[in-house]
């Protein structure tokens, strides 16, 4: 959802806490991995200028001596996603382009100023109109706005950024350390679908996919083949010998598989799949053994390869797209393999009866919210407590489990599904500006089928939430607290899409009208106080009038949040879910056929 979902989210510091006071355990190669018995000579670093570089020549420490191939598609084993829409009337075709028009116009607006100011860096201040480079300034806006540029069809402008990642040396980097994930889905998945998008009538756009991709392979050689996800990549050229971290976001090394898989189809080399399959088969195993069996928690020990060891979960930052990647794999693979509809039905299994929750609302409307939960493991399942924390993050889970309720054919999962999409709609449509924000507690019914509007229950959790001495009646209106919102922990928007790609995903799912007009205003209300002279700005705090706006436009502002805003106002058949699978950070990746 999407870049970097687990940028901001305020999970349980106790998982940490509890793995910095645990022993390190031993671990033991797999035997389908040959350590080099000399010692590597490394390739010549690419500042010896040596044009001749190619990370494919970098050897590896740990070679694989034998590769999972990639399994056959099952023609029509997938349903059919998307509603069949009616011919629309020329009023509402009218509405539509004006309403695609405007979401295009920002999106011109702010690339423009990206072009201007910031031009082959990875963002632009939207304030001050400066730059910077947080992911290395190998060009994170350009690379991740080029399917957005296609689908909008402004080619003139795909072109030109297609001539100028020419010139990006993935070679060599700003940062000592590089993040595998972040990478993987803005990169390599952003290649891939500029590629896929334009009908790889652009070869360059899959020779720079190669090349990722042989430089994110090489993160993979470790004794277990688990990669290191924070990766020194320059001590990976000189043939440093590495490890994976024992301290390892769960999001952080679950969710890579789309990007290799699709690579691997592409270029018919499949030790891109093989790399992210032992990953997943290793989920898989241990999947019924962790403490909450069904989901994997925040923390896990790539090490020695312990997914099972902490106590926290969610399906919020720092752990959704492993989730997310589970149907979408599924998909990728054309039904190839049940697995992952295994691995997705379990872990449902523990989110509707522990995460899922059904919040206390002044209309009674029957709605869910993703929260989280902690666990030793030894309290039985069914008698934990749900903490009620929302994050914008977890609102990928509406369209998720509406996509899979409809490929695995359950009509339980597809309601389950709405009334996600309806609580995170909820979560804007009552705050003062209209704009949800990061993170925010809320009132969790104790009966789902029977939840009455209680205004003292909610003003004594407002009362625990805040301290100091004023009556909670003042706290309501310091903090500025819609009712049934018990506290705003986190009050930014920083540009996140995931609310309106649930809210994309459902639309094409059920064609409900009613979707686009709230998604129209969404994304005025979001427009209004986002909009700089140049670009558009994240809010330091959605909740109080004349925002405070941070001087920052993440990348995904472009190749997620208005992609989504405009493909709701697009055609259905532009970009259709029969045809393709949307990875984290919303790249399109052909679906086989």
């Amino acid at each position: 959802m999407v870049a970097s979902r687990w940028k901001s989210p305020a999970i349980v510091v106790g998982v940490f806490l509890i793995f910095f006071m645990l022993k390190k355990s031993s671990f033991n190669p797999s035997n389908t991995f040959q350590s080099s018995t000399v010692p590597i000579r490394p390739p010549v670093p690419p500042n010896h200028q040596d044009d001749g570089f190619h990370w494919s020549n970098v050897p590896q420490r740990y070679s694989v001596t034998s590769m999972q191939s990639l399994p056959s598609s099952v023609p029509k084993s997938i349903p059919k996603i998307q509603h069949v829409f009616p011919k629309e009337t020329s009023s509402e075709k009218a509405i539509r382009i004006s309403r695609l028009e405007a979401v295009k116009g920002n999106f011109t607006h702010a690339w423009s100023a990206y072009k201007q100011y910031a031009w082959l860096h990875d963002e632009v201040k939207p304030i001050s109109n400066g730059s910077q480079d947080p992911f290395g300034g190998w060009a994170a806006t350009l690379v991740d706005s080029l399917d957005t540029l296609w689908m909008m069809n402004l080619h003139t402008d795909f072109k030109e950024a297609v001539e100028a990642i020419s010139s990006i040396n993935f070679n060599d980097c700003a940062l000592d350390e590089l993040n595998v994930f972040e990478t993987t889905i803005r990169y390599l998945g952003g290649f891939l679908s500029a590629y896929d998008l334009s009908g790889g009538k652009y070869p360059l756009l899959l020779e720079k996919a190669t090349e990722m991709g042989d430089m994110l392979y090489k993160a993979f050689d470790t004794p277990n083949r688990l990669p290191v996800v924070r990766w020194n990549f320059k001590d990976g050229i000189k043939g440093v010998p590495q490890v994976a971290s024992d301290n390892t976001l769960v999001s952080e090394i679950g969710s890579l598989s789309l990007e290799f898989t699709r690579l691997s189809q592409v270029t018919g080399d499949v030790k891109y799949f093989d790399a992210v399959q032992r990953i997943m088969d290793k989920f898989e195993d241990q999947q019924a053994n962790t403490k909450l069996p069904g989901m994997w928690p925040v923390v896990v020990n790539a090490k020695n390869g312990d997914f099972t060891g902490h106590g926290g979960f969610t399906i919020g930052g720092m752990a959704d797209s492993l989730y997310e990647y589970l149907p979408k794999q599924h998909m990728l693979l054309g039904g190839a393999t049940q697995q992952y509809r295994r691995m997705y039905d379990y872990s449902m299994t523990a989110m509707k009866r522990n995460i899922f929750y059904r919040p206390m609302t002044k209309d009674g409307k029957d709605i869910r919210l993703a929260g989280q939960v902690n666990t030793d493991g030894k309290t039985p399942a069914g008698e934990l407590k749900t903490d009620p924390e929302a994050q914008h993050l977890g609102c990928f889970a509406g369209g998720m489990v509406a996509i899979a309720g409809k490929i695995f054919e359950n009509d339980a999962d597809l309601e389950l599904g709405k009334k996600l999409v309806e609580g995170c709609l909820w979560g804007y449509e009552i705050m003062p500006l209209g704009v949800m924000p990061e993170i925010m507690h809320t009132v969790p019914c104790e009966d789902v089928k029977n939840c009455p509007w209680d205004e003292k229950k909610w003003l004594d959790k407002v009362g625990q939430a805040y301290e100091g001495e004023e009556s909670t009646e003042m706290k309501v209106k310091k903090h500025h607290l819609p009712p049934g919102v018990v506290k705003v922990d986190d009050p930014r928007y920083i540009l996140r899409p995931e609310a309106i790609e649930s809210i994309f995903i459902l639309y094409r799912i059920t064609g409900d009208q009613s979707l686009r007009e709230r998604a129209w205003n969404m994304f005025n209300n979001i427009i209004r106080h986002t909009l700089t002279e140049t670009a558009h700005a994240g809010l330091d705090d959605c909740t109080v009038e004349n925002p405070p706006r941070s001087d920052r436009m993440e990348s995904f502002w472009l190749a997620e949040t208005l992609k989504y805003f405009y493909l709701i106002f697009e055609e259905e058949s532009v970009v259709s879910l029969d045809e393709y699978v949307l990875n984290t950070e919303a790249h399109a990746l052909r679906r086989p056929k």
